[in-house]
């Protein structure tokens, strides 16, 4: 598949080298009509984990992937609980999809694909998931088709993209903005993140290309954009902010979240002091300019033992500190998930909490992390490229579901939840991040495996119910425990429903 070798291709040159007290529950409101009111669930302390694949992608009797394959991106839940999510392979063109699983009364789960990307104009190849609006509409991004120019001829240069429910069960797609529409790309171009909302209705996101054309960044070292609704019904884009690599950070592949104050973060996956990352937030400075300041430059310590090349976005937690993962570096070198603690001073220090790939967890921590009601954290590892998954027990290479728990002194203990098999049904390699259900179960996706081979979506579930549930909240990105949006509200001393 086409879109399947030009991420995995993307990937290796990769790898080589909110919401506010005040705007955040109006984002929630605007964001979340669809999603559950669900409780942020801790389950009991010690016990095991039971995995359930809900779908394999590129299923019998769907001719060339029609059903979708290989999806990277997290999923959302609406009120309902059904999902949704997106696969960057498969579909009717062979270029994407956006899909709707359902569960049904027997206990298994339908597929509906309601978009497939590729035809004409459209976007290609989403990376990234989905946020869901007061209406019930869908928006995500692609990071090809679109406009094809110099720049990206072959592929196209991305989309923002609404779906909106238009009866009979059916989905009308509308490209919002496409990229590459200012001269020189300089408004971005290959966004590979997913999109947040301000109280207004605006849209915010990165882009990993385009912007400021710097000599190490030959196509642009990527932007920070902002979409607003026009009284006509179009969108007009505007770049926040363009990258230049040095020493500002370049090509981010992850979102961002608000503070309290309207102020936004987000990690760059190169660029900074040494070229492995950077912790960027963005201020606004009056008459609509934005200001960067970089948090932290990854490979900052020898060996890059603090952790590099960030790809994943950031969380809050209730006293204001920065949560993420970095897919390289560490003691073991195979990636880190790591802290960041606002200073007296203004500036930031950073922890390990945990460094990757010592021969017994996984490797490389694509996805960023989410919290429980505890505050202990979850997130995935993908397994890295140089080893195969090949077989069964092969877990590091094949991508884990892992848990930090804080234990006294400041330390964190971590604890493999699943090891994904390579063995003809389990799935393997999860790029993306994890949501909780009502009950404390974990969701997921995984690029490949499953029965046909192109991805799966996977439920995890505690032997035991959860025994300590509280937050009820709702969230943008169908998370129970939206970690950004529950931590914001706490910080304000707001009280959830």
């Amino acid at each position: 598949m086409n879109g399947k070798r030009q991420f995995r291709s993307l990937l290796l040159h990769i790898i080589a080298r909110t919401a506010t007290a005040a705007l955040g529950i109006a984002v929630f409101a605007l964001t979340v009509a669809l999603a559950p009111s669900a409780q942020a669930q801790t389950p009991a302390t010690g016990v095991g984990w039971t995995e359930t694949l809900l779908y394999s992608f590129c299923k019998a009797g769907q001719p060339n992937c029609a059903d979708g394959a290989d999806p990277l991106a997290v999923l959302i839940f609406d009120a309902a609980g059904n999902l949704y999510g997106t696969t960057q392979g498969g579909g009717a063109y062979a270029a994407g999809t956006v899909f709707e699983l359902t569960p049904t009364v027997g206990g298994g789960w339908t597929e509906q694909v309601l978009h497939s990307f590729g035809e004409g104009t459209d976007g290609a190849n989403p990376y990234a998931g989905l946020i869901v609006d007061a209406a019930g509409n869908l928006y995500g991004t692609t990071q090809a088709g679109g406009n094809y120019t110099a720049y990206c001829p072959e592929n196209g240069c991305g989309t923002v993209f609404e779906l909106t429910p238009s009866g009979g069960g059916n989905w009308a797609e509308t490209v919002l903005y496409s990229f590459c529409s200012q001269a020189n790309c300089a408004d971005g171009m290959t966004p590979q993140a997913g999109l947040i909302f301000d109280a207004v209705g605006d849209l915010y996101g990165t882009t990993y290309q385009g912007g400021t054309f710097a000599s190490h960044c030959n196509s642009g070292c990527g932007t920070v954009f902002e979409l607003t609704p026009t009284a006509g019904g179009g969108w007009t884009g505007a770049v926040l902010y363009s990258f230049g690599g040095l020493p500002d950070g370049s090509n981010p592949t992850a979102g961002l979240i608000f503070d309290a104050a309207g102020n936004l973060y987000g990690t760059a996956n190169y660029g900074g002091v040494v070229g492995e990352g950077t912790v960027f937030e963005l201020t606004p400075s009056g008459g609509g300019n934005w200001a960067e300041t970089v948090l932290y430059s990854f490979c900052s310590q020898s060996d890059c033992v603090d952790g590099s090349v960030p790809a994943a976005g950031l969380i809050f937690d209730a006293a204001g500190n920065l949560y993420g993962t970095a897919i390289g570096g560490g003691n073991y070198q195979g990636g880190t998930a790591f802290e960041l603690t606002p200073t007296a001073g203004g500036g930031w220090t950073e922890e390990v909490l945990h460094s990757f790939g010592n021969g017994t967890d996984g490797f490389w921590p694509h996805a960023g992390l989410i919290f429980d009601a505890r505050g202990n954290l979850y997130g995935t590892t993908r397994g890295a490229f140089y080893y195969e998954c090949t077989g069964i027990n092969h877990f590091p290479n094949c991508g884990t579901v892992f848990e930090l728990t804080p234990t006294a002194g400041g330390n964190w203990t971590e604890t493999l939840l699943h090891r994904f098999n390579n063995n003809g049904t389990d799935g393997f390699w999860p790029y993306a991040g994890l949501i909780f259900g009502t009950t404390g179960n974990l969701y997921g996706t995984t690029l490949s495996g499953g029965t046909y081979g192109f991805g799966t979506v996977f439920e995890l579930t505690p032997s035991h119910p959860c025994v300590f549930c509280s937050h009820t909240v709702s969230s943008d990105e169908g998370d129970v425990l939206p970690a950004e949006g529950r931590d914001v509200l706490e910080r304000g001393g707001i009280e959830q429903p």
